[in-house]
């Protein structure tokens, strides 16, 4: 492993292409730097500096192990980092799994707040669907879940906490054959048409769906995005938040109609293991538990405004 010296000794080389101006750089004697020089290259066992030319310079070896060596002392320094940051209370890395209904505009403004703390903890947010969200958290595969729709499962160390309810329309494209059916319209009625679904992303359970009956045709898609774009296009029916299509309701884009059994809305939970606790996880638990930003993440941002 080389030094800071012995990194700091070959640098000045490169750059001044001699030993005696690489010393004074280094503000050293020039016999010091020499001999500096010569212990790296019986240490090696290798030649690294090539003094055929006037202009000293390094030997490809000698480059190598300096590109390397400035490699490795920055890996150092980051490791370093990361050790007094967890000795400090931080994570090493914060892991947030979102369900796909929040819209990640709602997050942006809390990583901005997250970053000026220069805590160090670098984050990680993906999404999943449906089951999918508390299975993340279950195969620890999530530190903190945000908006989970379904009742909280049985997992060890659980914590939860609700951050609101999400409004659900019915709403079909003006096009589809729903959309002059006389109302309320009733799940029989909704039973001969697709449904358009956001497809369960759990991976070690059956995925569920909300709103579609035996034998009804299916048409699943990887995003309530995909979702909205499909009903619009009239492929197909089903439930949408509410949020998500305000615009769309009132330009005519979507027909609301009105159903003989309607949704209930969705209650969105936080959850998170309260074995596993750290700053970062600490403050974002903090700001969730402010009624704005829930409301915020719940309500999110039409889209098609």
């Amino acid at each position: 492993m080389l030094s800071t010296e012995d990194l700091a000794l070959l640098e000045a080389i490169r750059e001044t292409g001699s030993l005696s101006r690489a010393a004074a750089q280094l503000g050293k004697a020039p016999s010091t730097v020499s001999y500096a020089a010569r212990q790296l290259e019986e240490r090696f066992d290798a030649l690294l500096f090539d003094r055929r030319r006037y202009r000293l310079q390094l030997t490809p070896a000698g480059e190598l192990l300096v590109n390397e060596a400035a490699r490795l002392m920055q890996d150092v320094s980051r490791l370093t980092q990361r050790v007094q940051q967890v000795a400090n209370g931080w994570e090493s890395r914060l892991w947030i799994v979102t369900d796909e209904l929040l819209e990640f505009d709602t997050l942006i403004p809390v990583i901005r707040q997250f970053d000026a703390l220069q805590s160090g903890v670098p984050l990680r947010i993906t999404q999943e669907v449906l089951k999918g969200v508390w299975e993340a958290l279950r195969e620890g595969q999530a530190d903190l879940i945000i908006g989970a729709t379904n009742e909280p499962p049985a997992i060890p160390s659980l914590r939860w906490m609700q951050l609101g309810e999400m409004e659900w329309v019915f709403a079909v494209s003006p096009k589809h054959p729903l959309a002059k059916a006389k109302e309320p319209i009733t799940r029989a009625m909704v039973t001969q048409h697709r449904a358009i679904v956001v497809a369960d992303s759990s991976r070690v359970s059956e995925g569920s769906t909300y709103g579609v009956s035996g034998g009804q045709a299916v048409l699943a898609v990887p995003t309530m995005g995909a979702k909205i774009l499909a009903q619009c296009d009239g492929l197909g029916v089903g439930w949408l938040p509410r949020h998500r299509v305000g615009s769309l309701l009132k330009n005519g884009t979507l027909v609301e109609k009105q159903m003989a059994d309607p949704r209930e809305p969705n209650i969105l939970y936080a959850g998170w293991r309260g074995d596993h606790d750290g700053r970062a996880l600490g403050w974002w638990l903090e700001q969730l538990k402010q009624s704005y930003l829930a409301t915020q993440l719940v309500q999110g941002i039409d889209r098609f405004a």
